[in-house]
């Protein structure tokens, strides 16, 4: 389990109660809309606003600690920060799998981003498609 409080203060951000139950929250259920992470913590803390969420996601993703990955048609989803890796995001369903990077992948963006002169920092890899389990769906 994380230490949220550590995580928290090495992004220069105050280890509120708020934002400790949102962490958890999140790394609990691993990709999670703001609506659907309003609705665990709010259980917990019922006195806790919608707006107090959003403004917090917002000022944690602007520092690092969470990573919001774009649905398309959708609300997006936020995860902890982690390893660079690729996501496959179901643009029916809105689940999102993570799937780590290959050395095939990883040399490709290496030569691309030196052929450009281009340092590269940090990378979000984000592929859309129809997931198993809603291909099925779609067949019966």
């Amino acid at each position: 389990m994380t230490d949220y409080a550590t995580l928290l203060k090495e992004s220069e951000l105050k280890a509120t109660f708020q934002r400790m139950n949102i962490l958890e929250s999140i790394e609990h259920q691993g990709h999670m809309s703001i609506d659907v992470i309003y609705e665990k913590v709010v259980k917990t803390h019922p006195s806790l606003s919608l707006a107090t969420v959003y403004k917090n996601i917002i000022l944690m993703v602007e520092k690092g600690v969470l990573v919001e990955v774009p649905i398309t048609g959708q609300k997006a989803k936020y995860e902890l920060a982690k390893e660079d890796h690729i996501h496959l995001v179901c643009t029916e369903c809105g689940e999102v799998e993570d799937k780590p990077h290959n050395a095939s992948a990883d040399a490709l963006f290496s030569s691309m981003t030196q052929s450009e002169n281009f340092e590269l920092c940090k990378q979000q890899i984000n592929l859309y498609g129809v997931c198993r389990h809603c291909q099925i769906a779609v067949a019966s």
